[in-house]
């Protein structure tokens, strides 16, 4: 199999001597997610252009870059399922030439990542850029200290919560372990250019909230920024409660209705997807709720979850497993 061509590191930026609050971005960790690289090369470029000074340090890595070039989720397994801390430990000591692809990629992007959190002398924050195969506005997902959520809130978009024990090994889990601030941005539909403003202004807004760079310094002026994130989220519920979640096993047919979008209000039994042998079994929804995260991709073994608007009415947490 090929190497990868595309670039691990996008950009390692410093103004002055090494020290100060750092922000840590990653891009591209699903392989069909291109809207967080495009973004942070837009970031990189107008920092270089303005060449405003930082008191800190950003740098920006690419995940799965074979991914990324095939336009694939993942190719042998979903790199952000593998940081629980027995799967980085078994990485450490396993031979590397027994790799697979994303493995390898895992591999280069924890020597990045430790090297960068070694050197830190200030706080750190990390700011993982994903989008959805579904449609709907941006949001975030926080893992870790209490500054994670802290740095979640300052985007302005809906905070999804409960997501931690239905979905392991995330990156966010691995850094937010570590006791720094960890934050995911889903910023809209995979493909969309909507996508890559909203995770260029959630870099934006990371950078001034963490104190790396001046807001009078931000190119396009801040309050622009945080406008795009707000105004996509107008009228939704500032944190949902996620409590179902429809799993798939390997393999198994699944596919959603077309048309659901994120943060949908969806009705009791109001039918969602198809799956098994020829599609012929029926998804209904458990309950009434919010639909988030439908999957209209090929790959993953989550089809949907449901929540709620926090401090609304709880149902009971449920998931449905397709046998």
């Amino acid at each position: 199999m090929r190497a990868p061509t595309l670039e691990r590191v996008l950009g390692s930026v410093a103004t002055g001597e090494r020290g100060g609050p750092l922000v840590l971005v990653t891009v591209g960790i699903h392989g069909n997610e291109p809207a967080g690289l495009h973004a942070m090369r837009r970031v990189l470029r107008r920092l270089q252009a303005v060449r405003a000074p930082l008191e800190g340090r950003i740098a920006a890595f690419v995940g799965n870059r074979a991914g990324l070039e095939r336009n694939v989720r993942f190719v042998d397994e979903d790199l952000n399922r593998l940081w629980a801390p027995a799967r980085v430990e078994d990485l450490r000591r396993s031979d590397p030439r027994r790799d697979n692809v994303e493995r390898a990629e895992q591999r280069e992007l924890l020597e990045l990542l430790e090297s960068e959190l070694d050197a830190a002398e200030g706080h750190v924050t990390h700011l993982d850029l994903h989008s959805t195969s579904g449609a709907g506005p941006p949001f975030t997902v926080a893992a870790g200290p209490p500054p994670s959520r802290a740095a979640a809130l300052r985007l302005g978009v809906p905070t999804i919560l409960g997501l931690e024990p239905l979905v392991a090994g995330t990156l966010i889990d691995f850094v937010g372990s570590l006791g720094h601030a960890a934050v995911v941005l889903e910023g809209g539909q995979n493909e969309s250019a909507l996508t890559i403003d909203h995770h260029e202004a959630a870099v934006w807004v990371t950078l001034v909230g963490a104190g790396v760079l001046r807001a009078d310094d931000v190119p396009g002026g801040l309050a622009t920024h945080s406008a795009r994130l707000a105004s996509a989220a107008l009228a939704l519920p500032p944190a949902i409660v996620i409590e179902h979640v429809h799993r798939l096993q390997a393999g198994a047919a699944f596919e959603m209705l077309p048309g659901f979008q994120n943060f949908q209000a969806v009705a009791q039994g109001e039918l969602l997807a198809r799956e098994g042998p020829g599609l012929q079994r029926e998804v209904r929804a458990p309950w009434a709720g919010l639909l988030v995260m439908p999957r209209y991709q090929g790959q993953g073994l989550d089809g949907f979850f449901l929540g709620r608007p926090a401090g609304g009415a709880p149902a009971h947490a449920t998931a449905t497993v397709l046998g």
